[in-house]
């Protein structure tokens, strides 16, 4: 449940709308009712003033069409989605991971669905969903402070770039809360480094050595989520992560690591918001189109940003951002005699690159 200005009251389950309503409230006017089953609560809906009330997603008594006419606002569930499109909370692996094998899992599912053509209820099934994991997300980042690490989603478990890129999610979850794209790659490496910040090093080389079985989600994607399911059962975690995926790229799964993951249907939506959270900065490991894209949208926020909330660009890899995409030099240009400038930095070690995050505490 989470109460924000004034009258405004937003309630989630059943139980907290029992104990506001043993607590003596006699009004329902101004509340945000989301998803609840309320087919029982008849005399309730019947008894309290609902003039105000937003109803998103509930399940009404047959007699909810008189609430409309009392002044209420009333969402009904998009029907015949496999989506809940008011949903109040991120997703967890277990959510996505539901059951075997992967293509019958809710992540494979919802994908299938999100390639049909789009009527209307579909446009509007997707918009909904992702209104509301941009309400969960909010309230998921509040009192915490996230440091982004973008890297290429074809690095491969085994490799020794994604056993550094795991390293780097490590030494940054230490004091930080890491968030990624939420898919394979250096994502899945830093999601995972992040999982065990609290752990040793050793049970990172385990954590690696398990994972190294299954190289990539081609051609097995169940055998390799599998695999990251078990290295979650082995070492559990209380360290909070965060993952930003979207069912736009669909064909590559989320990964299992992080421990909040928000998946947008809109990549656009996804990509603004992976940057926009990201207030301590963020990390860029050797990339493609993609990191690129990421490093001069970033570039972009800051450049125009209010000095205050400018944050650190750290670019890892000297040679692959100087000479393979020499992104590294433009990047100097455009912000030179910006507040940007001494905010941005070019390192060739996750060591190095962690430091300077933790610099700015």
């Amino acid at each position: 449940m989470r109460r924000t200005r004034g009258r405004v009251i937003e309630l989630t389950s059943v139980e907290q709308l029992d104990r506001r309503l043993a607590a003596g409230a006699t009004s329902l006017s101004g509340w945000v009712l989301v998803g609840l089953d309320l087919r029982d609560r008849a005399d309730v809906l019947r008894t309290h003033d609902v003039a105000g009330t937003l109803f998103l997603g509930c399940r009404l008594p047959d007699e909810a069409l008189s609430l409309r006419g009392r002044g209420a606002i009333v969402f009904p569930a998009v029907p015949d989605v496999p989506v809940d499109t008011f949903r109040g909370s991120l997703y967890t692996p277990g959510d996505l991971y539901d059951t075997t094998p992967y293509d019958a899992c809710y992540d494979a599912r919802v994908y299938a669905w999100s390639k049909a053509p789009d009527s209307r209820e579909v446009l509007l099934a997707k918009t909904l969903h992702d209104h509301a994991i941009d309400a969960a997300l909010a309230g998921w980042c509040r009192g915490r402070r996230l440091v982004g690490v973008m890297g290429g989603h074809a690095l491969r478990r085994g490799e020794p770039a994604y056993a550094e890129a795991a390293r780097l999610g490590r030494l940054l979850g230490a004091d930080r809360v890491v968030a990624t794209g939420g898919g394979p790659g250096a994502m899945e490496a830093a999601n995972l480094g992040a999982r065990l910040a609290r752990h040793s090093p050793e049970d990172l080389d385990d954590a690696l050595a398990m994972l190294a079985t299954e190289p990539g989600y081609r051609p097995d994607a169940g055998a390799w989520a599998r695999a990251a399911l078990a290295v979650c059962d082995r070492f559990p975690t209380t360290a909070d992560s965060l993952g930003i995926p979207t069912w736009h790229y669909g064909h590559e799964p989320s990964n299992a690591f992080a421990t909040a993951i928000a998946k947008y249907f809109h990549n656009a939506t996804r990509e603004a918001i992976l940057l926009e959270v990201c207030d301590a900065g963020i990390v860029f490991l050797p990339g493609a189109a993609g990191t690129v894209q990421e490093i001069f949208q970033d570039a972009c926020e800051n450049y125009y940003a209010d000095p205050s909330s400018v944050a650190p660009m750290v670019l890892v890899g000297r040679s692959h951002w100087v000479e393979e995409l020499p992104a590294w030099p433009l990047l100097r240009a455009l912000a030179a005699d910006r507040t940007m400038a001494p905010l941005l930095h070019l390192v060739d070690t996750v060591e190095e690159a962690a430091a300077l995050i933790a610099d700015r505490s």
